[in-house]
């Protein structure tokens, strides 16, 4: 009987093996045929075109598209962290009104959760794109919520180190910008995400037996201390693990960038694609990239179930 499984084990390899090797040297082929170059080469050549948002690094047209993927390698992570802290705390006070003893507070999670929920990711992008360039007025006319604070349909201007934003001609100059694109795919992916992490939530509040509350009131806990110090934290082991899946669905999200000009990783291939018309090793680029953020993302979330997990 092993030996058996080992025979079947063997031939499945070998199956896997040969169909590997089938795609594999039939690409290798066709772009021989087609007179394509393959490889990564392509990666120290000049890449010739401009981004105009970068996180954490410096980039011009001069530079190679090794670094060009990079901002937008960083780019795609800039989101997505901030996308992921903006939706667990946005999610988190939804799921919460919706256990609320107050009708209205408790009747407003449920709409934001099924409506958000059910309206495709790309339709909201859209809008809120939509609703930044279109809905706020022009440079001159720009909101100023705050000293220094400036909303437009450029963005929104926030005071830095470097100056104070201050309007010259028909935009802004100084300051920090924060692009409509970005903003847009910002709210977009975590407002949405927020809808399945309030849902997390409010199961994980619920899976906590009525008698913790009881305790807690017993020892003379208000409702948002018990919640606090006692519902929360045994919570925590039954929302932990579904929680992770969101990360990774927001992270995986942000490729929609593209739709409406933000620079993320997969805009920024796509371009190095065009011009390069390497387009298997750039899939392979973009492919890597997301798999080792989200591995990461997992492996970082399963180590700290397993510390808040019963011993």
């Amino acid at each position: 009987m092993k030996a058996r499984q080992i025979a079947y084990q063997a031939a499945a390899l070998a199956a896997a093996a040969a169909i590997a090797w089938f795609f594999v040297s039939n690409a290798a082929a066709n772009l021989e045929a087609r007179r394509i170059a393959s490889g990564f080469g392509f990666l120290s050549r000049e890449a010739g075109f401009e981004i105009g948002e970068k996180f954490f690094l410096t980039y011009s047209a001069a530079d190679s598209y090794l670094r060009a993927l990079a901002v937008g390698v960083l780019n795609t992570l800039g989101v997505a962290l901030i996308g992921i802290v903006a939706a667990t705390v946005l999610g988190a006070a939804i799921g919460l009104s919706r256990l609320s003893p107050n009708f209205l507070l408790r009747s407003l999670g449920g709409a934001y959760v099924e409506f958000f929920r059910n309206v495709p990711l790309l339709v909201q992008l859209f809008f809120w794109y939509a609703l930044i360039t279109e809905g706020l007025p022009h440079p001159r006319e720009a909101l100023s919520p705050l000293p220094g604070v400036f909303l437009s349909n450029r963005g929104v201007l926030l005071p830095s180190l470097e100056g104070v934003p201050r309007l010259e001609g028909f935009n802004f100059v100084g300051g920090t910008a924060i692009t409509p694109e970005f903003a847009a795919l910002l709210a977009g992916l975590a407002v949405y995400t927020a809808a399945f992490i309030a849902e997390i939530v409010r199961a994980g509040v619920l899976a906590i037996e009525r008698g913790q509350w009881e305790a807690a009131q017993a020892v003379g806990l208000t409702r948002g201390q018990a919640l606090r110090h006692v519902i929360v934290p045994q919570a925590l082991r039954v929302v932990v693990p579904p929680l992770a899946s969101q990360y990774l669905n927001l992270t995986k999200n942000s490729s929609l960038a593209v739709a409406i000009g933000y620079p993320d990783l997969v805009s920024i291939a796509n371009t190095t694609m065009n011009q390069t018309g390497q387009a298997i090793e750039g899939i392979a680029i973009i492919m890597g990239v997301y798999l080792t953020i989200s591995l990461s993302i997992s492996a970082f979330m399963n180590w700290y179930n397993a510390r808040i997990s019963l011993r």
